[in-house]
């Protein structure tokens, strides 16, 4: 039975004030979701209600039929995977010690771990980092280690915020291409970013009609689109209140923000 994430009509409060409205998602594997909003859209309180690390006051956040909040950690650890933007270490451990510990809800001995996470390491095309410290590699190497993290945690879906965002503007193609490859696996993948740009090279020549498009504002869901659309934009520009040029580059789609009133 396929795994299934399901955000229903979910409302999440704080000191009284509405963090999230009646928002509504899914995600199961082989789909490609982003999430994109201004800044206190509520795309980080719904990221961490999709964890299980905030309690609707309202709705359901399900997986797998379950509410998320109510999962163990192992058995919740079986269903989804996440990538924060920056994983903190401070300990001097290898990237494959890093790794190897993704692997701790399986009932297995340390030999069978450290045998999985150098299959991962190898996947991500990390497998020179191995007996490197995770502190001493570079942002873009970490994020990729932490990739291969989520590939030996053996999850169906993943959730990644904002995971090219400390990263330089090749990190990033390579970060998001890499996401891409393993989606097209049938990873499903739920993404919050600000950049929309950054999803065609996750998306490639051909997947930009699978991609959906979610657009938050003030803790609603404002649209969910493919991104492919020919109104992409549009809604873009109305979501952060510019106005969205597309331009084509070497066949990718590109949206240029301009102020509102101002030339293009």
């Amino acid at each position: 039975m396929s795994v299934e994430l399901s955000l229903s009509e979910v409302e999440v409060t704080s000191r009284g004030q509405a963090l999230l409205r009646g928002a509504s998602l899914r995600l199961a594997p082989s789909d490609f979701v982003a999430v994109v909003g201004p800044n206190g859209a509520g795309k980080t309180t719904l990221l961490r209600t999709a964890l299980g690390l905030l309690r609707p006051s309202r709705g359901e956040a399900t997986v797998a039929g379950r509410p998320v909040w109510q999962l163990s950690p192992r058995e919740r650890a079986a269903h989804l995977a996440w990538l924060p933007q920056r994983i903190q270490v401070v300990e001097p451990v290898t990237a494959l010690e890093l790794v190897a510990a993704a692997r701790y809800r399986f009932a297995e001995g340390h030999e069978a771990s450290v045998a999985k996470a150098r299959e991962a390491l190898e996947r991500v095309n990390a497998g020179g980092f191995a007996a490197r410290r995770f502190t001493e590699l570079s942002g873009g190497e970490q994020q990729r280690v932490a990739v291969a993290g989520l590939l030996a945690q053996e999850t169906p879906l993943v959730l990644l915020d904002e995971p090219a965002n400390n990263l330089d503007p090749a990190q990033q193609i390579e970060l998001y291409a890499l996401v891409g490859r393993l989606w097209r696996a049938g990873l499903g993948v739920l993404c919050v970013t600000h950049d929309v740009n950054v999803l065609s090279h996750a998306a490639g020549p051909d997947g930009a009609g699978r991609v959906r498009v979610v657009g938050m504002a003030r803790g609603q869901v404002a649209f969910e689109s493919p991104y492919d659309a020919a109104d992409l934009g549009e809604r873009l520009g109305g979501l952060f209140g510019v106005r969205m040029q597309e331009v084509a580059v070497d066949g990718r789609r590109v949206f240029a923000p301009l102020p509102l009133g101002g030339a293009a």
